[in-house]
């Protein structure tokens, strides 16, 4: 019998570490636009991720209509936190625009730096946050000082290797990617991580 409570208990923690593991990988994904853009160009790396931000929000709208769409509307479901179930799934279209943004206003690397931020920064402190995080930062609306030193770690390592080994720059913006991402703007930081970031590379580069 407490072995079967304790299963229960465990079951809503294993199926939200599932759903924010399959979110994340998903999210990485954008990770791909540096090298898109290095091999096809910006125009049309920005048509690609144009075209899928419109093939994304038909989608999501039909889904919303009770219809599915192959692949797209899976991936959605399975990705979907319990507060998005019965809402139109906007990170996705936030995504793609945050990525379009980075390559539109920063040269390379700073382009690179944001992309990379929002890809890999962005997903180590939602995972650490949700998984790790037990203190809570004020006015940040639930965000976690795990999640920002995740966040903070993994883009300085990012920049450090790409700029190899510029650490005290390396440091900079992964700080400066952490506290952009520890506002409270729920799908937002997919916009503002990246501006705020390349911003901030552009001009210390």
């Amino acid at each position: 019998m407490e072995q079967t409570v304790l299963v229960k208990n465990q079951s809503p923690l294993s199926d939200e570490l599932r759903t924010e593991l399959i979110r994340k990988s998903v999210h990485i994904l954008i990770a791909a636009v540096p090298s898109m853009t290095a091999f096809l160009g910006t125009a049309l790396t920005l048509g690609i991720l144009a075209t899928g931000i419109v093939l994304y929000t038909t989608a999501e709208a039909l889904r919303q209509r009770g219809c599915s769409v192959p692949i797209i509307t899976h991936i959605t479901r399975v990705s979907s936190r319990s507060r998005e179930a019965n809402h139109f799934v906007l990170g996705p279209v936030t995504l793609g625009i945050g990525a379009m943004l980075a390559i539109m206003l920063y040269p390379h690397p700073a382009a690179s730096i944001a992309v990379y931020a929002l890809a890999f920064g962005d997903s180590a402190a939602s995972v650490a946050g949700k998984f790790l995080g037990r203190l809570t930062i004020p006015l940040t609306g639930g965000k976690t000082l795990a999640g920002s030193l995740a966040c903070t770690a993994v883009v300085a390592l990012t920049v450090a290797i790409m700029l190899q080994g510029q650490v005290l720059i390396a440091l900079a913006l992964g700080i400066t990617a952490a506290l952009l991402e520890a506002l409270p703007t729920r799908d937002a930081d997919n916009l503002l991580l990246p501006v705020g970031v390349g911003l901030a590379a552009t001009l210390i580069l």
